[in-house]
């Protein structure tokens, strides 16, 4: 089993080089997929979410109001730490278990979006990042996920910078210019993944 940590700073496009990778064979342990799961309705991540932030984070039908949320936690350090501090241990034994179920000869992505912040390459063999420009980042979280400016920079800000994303990482995918440029690079670095 080859362990790999995938990451790269929002809008650089890491979710695609994931689902390119998934395509070819890997298995993908989506830290944000899992986010996502660990704090449905009737878990106990929720009940650990609202206990933090109150019932001001909730929908009308009781679910986490993801937007909300990120509003309030990513303004503010101290607020996402604690919220971190929730979901990553939860995030964390959950993907355990899936690489777990991995076969001995499989490539296991874990796509982690702050590996970086975290601190966390240690756990893996390789740490793959896919690489944007900040300006590229803004103008993708801008034009294609409708973020205001305000909210893009400030989602920007709460991750690492670009410089210490690549200094952990075994291998760099570059995200700065067309998708049909992307598909090439990451085929090359599965053949890589492939070959260890």
């Amino acid at each position: 089993m080859v362990k790999v940590g995938l990451t790269g700073g929002i809008g650089a496009g890491k979710s695609e080089v994931s689902r390119l990778l998934s395509s070819y064979g890997a298995v993908i342990v989506d830290a944000d997929k899992i986010a996502r799961e660990v704090v449905e309705p009737g878990t106990p991540g929720l009940a650990a979410v609202v206990a933090e932030f109150g019932t001001d984070v909730l929908t009308a039908d009781g679910s986490l109001d993801r937007p909300k949320l990120g509003a309030i936690v990513f303004g503010d350090p101290r607020r996402l730490q604690a919220l971190n501090a929730i979901v990553h241990p939860l995030v964390g034994a959950r993907s355990a278990e899936l690489e777990a179920a991995a076969g001995p000869d499989a490539v296991v992505v874990h796509d982690v979006p702050l590996l970086t912040e975290n601190g966390l390459a240690r756990l893996y063999d390789l740490v793959v990042v896919v690489d944007a420009a900040p300006q590229t980042q803004l103008d993708r979280l801008v034009r294609l996920r409708g973020m205001t400016e305000d909210e893009a920079r400030a989602r920007m800000k709460a991750q690492a910078t670009r410089e210490q994303r690549r200094a952990i990482a075994d291998l760099v995918i570059d995200n700065d210019g067309p998708l049909e440029s992307l598909e090439p690079q990451v085929r090359a670095v599965w053949e890589q993944l492939r070959n260890r």
